[in-house]
């Protein structure tokens, strides 16, 4: 059964102010060559648990950027190690995730019906069980079919559950191996979730495919997919579907998804289909007719309120278990 761990709750105040997450030069990847990584950090605009709550990037420079566009999708091209963007520590409840319909693209909290949303305590289950994020530089297009699901893309960058034994911060953008993947079908549409471990846990050396979560991890895959399955069902909501039966495809397979997940980014931000409501605003992909300036990106992330807003009961939400029975 699942240890139920205590949340680390940070109260962040209700100006905009700087919270900068460091990914030091030369960290490890446990045994092994030391690694050399960029360093962003984060702008928090409005209050945490609030609609007007966002958080910016920028780059070691100071400049701001999109995590969605500006961060790189690899780490090393020679090498199949990718950057995540921490959206969700794990143990935590508030979905928050990529605004990919705004300027710049900052992390805020979903909404629904008028009200944030959080994902529900399942038992034995608190909040989310890994570190959940996305690749940058990818994205499912929702007018593709994919061959392997009989479904499109659910219009997000593809979404990546890190399994290694840190709690991660909001924001964090860490270096990943990727491990497997998960085809989750949610209301016909194809959610790709990718199961990867930080280069930088102390366990990373021992895990190179799929079978290696069920090896050292037992139980963690089949806690992923129930968690998946159920997570829907307090709202009022059916069990999610899968396609494969349920079954996690390898690394080999990982990757070629990734690989065409970029493909379809790079036609998105360069206007060769049709985006929709996603923002293409960036400041790093010179040739994008969707790239700004600096002074541009500034005053987008100038414009955007900082004032302080009543926050929502996040404990009684946090609090509340579900008992399925199953």
């Amino acid at each position: 059964m699942w240890a139920l761990l205590p949340l680390l709750r940070t109260r962040w105040g209700g100006r905009a102010g700087a919270l900068v997450v460091r990914l030091r030069k030369g960290a490890t990847a446990g045994p092994g060559p030391r690694r050399a990584m960029a360093t962003y950090s984060m702008e928090e605009r409005g209050q945490p648990h609030s609609p007007g709550y966002r958080l910016f990037f920028k780059n070691e420079a100071g400049h701001y950027i999109s995590p969605f566009h500006d961060i790189p999708l690899k780490v090393d091209s020679k090498e199949n190690l990718f950057n995540m963007v921490v959206e969700v520590p794990r143990w935590t409840n508030a979905k928050m995730e990529i605004a990919t319909q705004e300027p710049l693209n900052p992390i805020k909290q979903d909404i629904k019906d008028g009200k944030l949303r959080y994902v529900a305590n399942i038992f034995p289950h608190k909040g989310y069980i890994w570190n959940y994020g996305a690749l940058p530089q990818t994205w499912e297009d929702p007018h593709r079919n994919d061959k392997s699901t009989d479904c499109c893309g659910d219009d997000d960058p593809i979404d990546v559950c890190e399994i290694g034994s840190k709690v991660l911060s909001r924001g964090e953008v860490i270096c990943v191996k990727i491990l497997g993947i998960l085809a989750l079908i949610d209301q016909g549409e194809t959610d790709w979730k990718l199961i990867a471990i930080n280069v930088n846990d102390p366990e990373a050396s021992k895990f190179h495919d799929i079978d290696d979560v069920q090896k050292y991890k037992p139980g963690y895959l089949e806690a992923t997919l129930n968690w998946f399955r159920f997570y829907k069902v307090p709202e009022g909501k059916p069990e999610n579907q899968f396609a494969f039966n349920g079954e996690f495809k390898n690394k080999a397979f990982a990757l070629e998804v990734i690989k065409s997940t970029h493909e379809c980014w790079k036609a998105l931000l360069m206007k060769k289909c049709d985006g929709g409501s996603i923002n293409c605003t960036n400041v790093k992909i010179c040739d994008s007719p969707f790239h700004c300036t600096q002074e541009k990106a500034r005053s987008l992330v100038e414009s955007v309120s900082s004032s302080i807003s009543k926050e929502s009961n996040e404990e009684d939400t946090e609090q509340v278990w579900h008992f399925l029975g199953k």
